[in-house]
């Protein structure tokens, strides 16, 4: 007996969908996307009508076999790949290459992709939010056809995308060096880190003056509570320096401090949306410090299907979404749920609704649990033991769609303003009236934010016309920050708020950045190397148009217009295709000339034929060369017109005093006795290990990506790495003979001792 056919793309999603379907069906995967464009060359025929030629992804050519012998033996084909654009790519392709026995040779090369026709009746598609019993159940029966305007919306973003890196990055490579690529998407977003790093080292600090009065009630018990200055003279008081803070504190120091009013009021907050793909991200990057990758690997997996107590079960919807929209079934469940809890009271008589911002494309529900019968707690042994992510993003999920419907967290707020002189001065504070949401969850912060706290503890009986005493006054220097560096969570917020990539594509735009390093991580937010600086640069000198926001978010809208079928795909990849196509002839045409704009002439005088060396691109960065090449071709390291540091330590191979350099990974000791000597070794810390049975010294290491880090010159006999620096202790608290060197963002650095835990002054650092 025929049985149906259904093609997924993961392993793990096709068990889930095997168990819930039964015997009748087989589920195969299909391993994600099984076509694309050829990786060595355009495979766009530019000339006629953009058209794309497939080509079988290398590996998956056996996959297919498989899938069209299944299919051969099927009376029904359902293709239930994820209810997105990409999914819907996935499904054509599949569709295409299992349809019909082809003509001898490869049947990807010899299909014209731009005719998107249903390749044969019995395939149908089926879409679902979740992966639960009833909702591919009803996917079944109510299959529909393959959404060919998703399909050549997706075909339109794949071709723009190869246009731009195909065309471009080729003069990337002849003008900075091989191994570099431009994006559509990826150089809008590198131009924004750079462009923060640019504000951040053109900031200019500016001092002010804060200046606070510890205050008490003349009678009563209250220990006291602090007050801000605001006005003078009914005007905002701005203090620029130490001076003007002085005159302040000398006038209200003979003050008297007078009650002029208190005012009482409450401040709802309402609980914040489900999440969205982008504010899962954001969230999961703050409260779990979860890269975005991380993030969506994570939720990938939560989605397609976990093993609780023998049955395989996806636990939450589909988490490439921008909508925050619910489904009138799970608002019901989820309100009975906040009720049996934590009672009536924390549900609001009606269900919250939240907007979807404006432009979102509003294809699937919010994330959230499908079964709001497996809390996190009854899952936290099973996902805990194999899969701690799982549990903590799961739990994460959870709280904010239950907080999503509950009542507002409400605070009573009290304010006292208080005359002095013909100063103001404001006290605040704050409580907690009804929990509400807050109960149970509440955002993450940036790293670097302040924590949301309630305001101090005001006098409780505290009325206009009291007198108040004096304690104490406390002028507070302060300087203007520069704006933080982007984190990944603000990163993809600003993504988001500019319209630039979709749901799908913020942890592709994050990994290829990085991947390229174009930029790096330091303390959780990224600064952009020497490398990406230069190739933003020369992207926004030669391609403006282009690698610029608005353009980009653009570009977005008309890949949604093409899916909801106002646009035609073709004409819209021409015009942007002839938007810069004059600018790429401009700049391939003038590539000499850009090539020695990058180059620097240096002090350095070249020891074969005495010219200044200048400092070129290379694939390891930059180096030093002859500008004389062809006929002197004399190179060496860029770090060498550093000077070297002589140290106490003498070469065992010829009694020469060593010095410290640095090389492309990072710094060493060599011979100062080069080129006779050759002699060189890690660059030790002067510190013995400490781990069991060693007797090595702690070195400094580079990392491939360029991060310093330390490690044991026993390596890999001994496995001793950190990442914080190791200074020679003991704990004045547990005599641990190390401690560690922790430096903030904002360049403080303290001692911790791993032992004990306890922080100290680091009076060792330089």
């Amino acid at each position: 007996m025929a049985k149906s056919l259904v093609i997924v793309e993961s392993p793990a999603k096709a068990e889930t969908i095997n168990k819930i379907l039964g015997k009748e069906f087989l589920v195969f995967p299909c391993y994600g996307h099984v076509r694309d464009l050829p990786p060595k060359e355009l495979g766009v025929d530019v000339e006629n009508d953009f058209s794309p030629r497939y080509v079988t992804i290398k590996g998956k050519g056996k996959v297919l076999t498989e899938l069209r012998k299944a299919a051969r033996k099927a009376d029904e084909i359902y293709l239930a790949t994820d209810p997105d654009r990409e999914g819907e790519a996935i499904a054509w392709h599949v569709a295409n290459a299992i349809a019909k026995k082809q003509d001898s040779g490869s049947e990807d090369e010899k299909r014209d992709s731009n005719t998107t026709d249903d390749p044969f009746h019995q395939i149908k598609r089926i879409l679902f939010n979740e992966i639960t019993p009833k909702a591919v159940r009803e996917s079944i029966s109510n299959s529909s056809v393959l959404d060919l305007k998703k399909v050549n919306a997706q075909q339109a973003r794949r071709v723009l995308d190869r246009l731009v890196g195909y065309e471009i990055s080729p003069l990337l490579w002849k003008v900075i060096h091989k191994g570099l690529s431009a994006g559509r998407v990826q150089s809008v977003a590198l131009r924004m880190v750079c462009e923060r790093d640019d504000e951040i080292a053109a900031f200019q600090p500016q001092e002010y003056w804060t200046i606070e009065a510890m205050l008490k009630q003349a009678e009563g018990e209250h220990p006291g509570f602090m007050a801000k200055v605001l006005q003078y003279r009914e005007e905002k008081l701005v203090v620029s320096n130490q001076e003007e803070a002085a005159v302040i504190v000398a006038a209200l120091k003979g003050a008297e401090f007078s009650v002029k009013q208190v005012t009482h009021k409450d401040q709802r907050r309402r609980p914040n949306p489900p999440f969205i793909t982008s504010t899962l991200q954001q969230d999961a990057a703050r409260r779990l410090r979860f890269s975005v990758q991380r993030t969506m690997r994570t939720a990938q997996q939560l989605y397609e299907g976990i093993e609780v107590q023998g049955e395989q079960l996806g636990l939450i919807t589909y988490m490439r979404t921008d909508s925050v929209r619910v489904s009138d079934d799970a608002i019901t469940e989820v309100r009975d749920h906040i009720s049996k809890i934590y009672g009536d009271e924390f549900v609001p008589k009606k269900p919250n609704e939240y907007k979807t911002r404006r432009g979102a494309q509003d294809a699937h529900e919010a994330i959230r649990p499908t079964y709001l019968n497996l809390p996190p707690d009854k899952l936290k042994d099973r996902l805990n033991e194999k899969h701690p992510d799982q549990f903590k993003l799961y739990d994460l999920i959870w709280k904010r769609f239950v907080a999503s419907q509950m009542e507002p967290h409400i605070l009573a707020l009290t304010s006292i303003d208080i005359v002095a002189a013909d100063y103001l001065v404001r006290a605040a504070g704050s409580r907690t009236k009804f929990p509400g949401f807050s109960v149970l969850y509440t955002e993450g912060k940036e790293e670097g934010d302040e924590d949301e706290k309630e305001g101090g503890v005001l006098p409780p009986d505290i009325a206009a016309g009291q007198k108040l005493t004096v304690e104490d006054l406390l002028p507070d220097q302060h300087f203007t920050k520069p704006p933080a560096r982007y984190s990944e969570a603000s990163l993809v917020k600003e993504l988001e708020a500019k319209g630039i990539g979709r749901p799908s594509t913020y942890a592709q735009i994050i990994k290829t950045i990085k991947d390229r390093e174009y930029v790096e991580m330091e303390a959780r937010a990224f600064e952009s190397t020497e490398r990406g600086q230069t190739v933003n640069k020369f992207l926004v000198e030669n391609f403006s148009n282009i690698f610029e926001a608005e353009f980009t978010a653009k570009m977005e809208d008309e890949l949604d217009r093409i899916e909801d079928g106002q646009e035609d795909w073709v004409e819209t990849v021409r015009q942007f295709y002839g938007s810069w196509r004059d600018s790429l002839k401009d700049a391939n045409s003038r590539r000499k000339e850009l090539k020695q704009a990058l180059q620097e002439e240096t002090e350095i005088v070249c020891e074969e034929c005495g010219s200044n060396m200048v400092a070129k691109w290379g694939r390891n960065g930059r180096f030093l060369a002859c500008p004389g090449y062809p006929q002197c071709k004399n190179t060496k390291p860029l770090e060498e017109d550093q000077e070297s540091t002589e140290t106490d330590e003498v070469c065992e191979q010829c009694q020469s005093p060593m010095v410290v350099k640095t090389g492309r990974y990072g710094r060493f000791l060599a011979c100062s006795g080069y080129p006779d000597c050759r002699n060189v070794k890690s660059y030790t810390l002067g510190i013995s290990c400490h781990e069991q049975d060693c007797n090595g010294e702690l070195v400094e290491k580079q990392s491939r990506k360029g991060k310093v880090f330390y490690g044991c010159n026993q390596y890999p006999d001994c496995k001793f790495a950190s990442w914080d620096k190791p200074v020679i202790g003991p704990c004045s608290h547990c005599e641990a003979p190390l401690l560690y060197e922790k430096t903030s963002r904002g360049g403080d650095s303290t001692l911790l001792c791993r032992v004990c835990e306890h922080r100290f002054e680091n009076t060792q650092a330089a």
